[in-house]
């Protein structure tokens, strides 16, 4: 009998020692349990708070960049046709600093842990199949987040074809720049052939006028001579017959000198009309104010007065302008030169009207110049 109780004894202890060794293992497990759900949970709450809870409302206004759609040609448009290049672009993707989840307090944290559906008596429900889990409180917020983040990742998508579709239209833009620069540096030599021609012909200009200075001298001192002859036949009256044939003489060269000087006059004066009297400078004061402007492209379109334009071309109407260089002022405009805005250069007239196309001079811009701003001569 003490044999048997002995046996028993031994079998409780080594029962009771293996009911120690599980109870330590389930309590290591249940703590790991307990932190990787803690864990999960927190990264679940900063998951979160990156989820946007619904779509950005639309503008009603849709944004505008207007591009000129008009060809480039040698010729001036009043009323040139745009495109908005933001038509169809889906602005309210712009949008920042929309509304995320925010699960970061102790009723949403309590609502993540509530995995099953719980009775009226707060008892979990049970089915054939375990504890029911859809419907719970985590169910719902996980599901709400769940939508949420099918929306963004529309939203998503959305600006990627929006960005692919705005690359493409600045690839068109810049294409269509790249094309129009060509033209542009074609023109700015042709710019500097004119100006080369237009300062050899201010050299040919003043050697003409320095031989019509020698001309004049020449005919004072002809019109000195003449003089001091007929002084001469006043006091040779009694040497008529000689004096007379000596006067006729001489009044026969001094017409043949006479018709020589007009000669060289008419000549000199034939090849200045030729070349034409470029404007150097015109009188300081207002000239005309900017009716066109394009500051990507650098020009304006000036409308001269009457009288600036008569002090542009002289006493010629129909020889070319000159190329000056102007400034342009806007009234009320302070700035770091007061009112000074930039200068622009003159390029090209249009006929008919005292419109002329001026390139923009960016080195002097003080601001982007507008319809209204008033050219002075300084």
């Amino acid at each position: 009998m003490n044999k048997a109780l002995h046996a028993l004894v031994y079998v409780f202890l080594l029962l009771a020692g293996v009911a120690l060794f599980f109870e330590i293992q389930l309590n290591a497990k249940r703590s790991l349990l307990t932190d990787r759900n803690r864990l999960q949970e927190d990264y679940i709450v900063r998951i979160a708070k990156t989820i946007e809870k619904s779509d950005p409302t639309k503008d009603e206004a849709p944004l505008e960049i207007k591009k000129d759609s008009d060809s480039v040609e040698a010729k001036l448009v009043d009323a040139p046709n745009f495109e908005n290049l933001l038509e169809e672009y889906p602005a309210e993707l712009e949008k920042t600093n929309l509304e995320t989840y925010n699960w970061d307090n102790i009723n949403d944290r309590t609502g993540l842990r509530n995995v099953y559906v719980l009775d009226a008596e707060g008892k979990p429900v049970i089915d054939g199949t375990g504890f029911l889990s859809r419907g719970s409180d985590e169910d719902k917020l996980l599901s709400s987040l769940f939508e949420s983040c099918k929306l963004q990742q529309s939203r998503l998508n959305s600006t990627r074809s929006a960005l692919t579709d705005m690359r493409g239209k600045l690839e068109a833009i810049v294409n269509e720049l790249n094309k129009l620069k060509p033209e542009a540096r074609q023109d700015k030599v042709t710019i500097v052939e004119r100006d080369e021609k237009i300062a050899k012909l201010e050299e040919e200009k003043k050697e003409l006028e320095n031989q019509i200075v020698k001309l004049k001298a020449q005919i004072d001192e002809l019109n000195s001579e003449i003089t001091s002859l007929k002084d001469e036949v006043a006091t040779a009256k009694d040497e008529a017959e000689a004096a007379k044939e000596e006067v006729a003489k001489r009044d026969k060269l001094i017409e043949q000198l006479k018709k020589l000087l007009q000669d060289a006059i008419q000549t000199a004066g034939n090849k200045s009309q030729g070349a034409g009297t470029a404007v150097s400078s015109i009188p300081a004061g207002d000239k005309g104010k900017i009716i066109r402007v394009d500051n990507e492209n650098m020009f304006a379109v000036i409308e001269f007065t009457d009288e600036a334009i008569k002090q542009l071309k002289g006493n010629e109407p129909s020889r070319p302008l000159p190329i000056l260089e102007l400034s342009v002022k806007r009234p009320g405009f302070s700035g770091e030169a007061g009112e000074f805005v930039g200068r622009i250069k003159i390029r090209q007239e249009v006929a008919g009207k005292n419109y002329v196309i001026c390139d923009i001079l960016g080195a002097w811009e003080q601001d982007k110049m507008k319809i209204g701003d008033v050219v002075f001569a300084d």
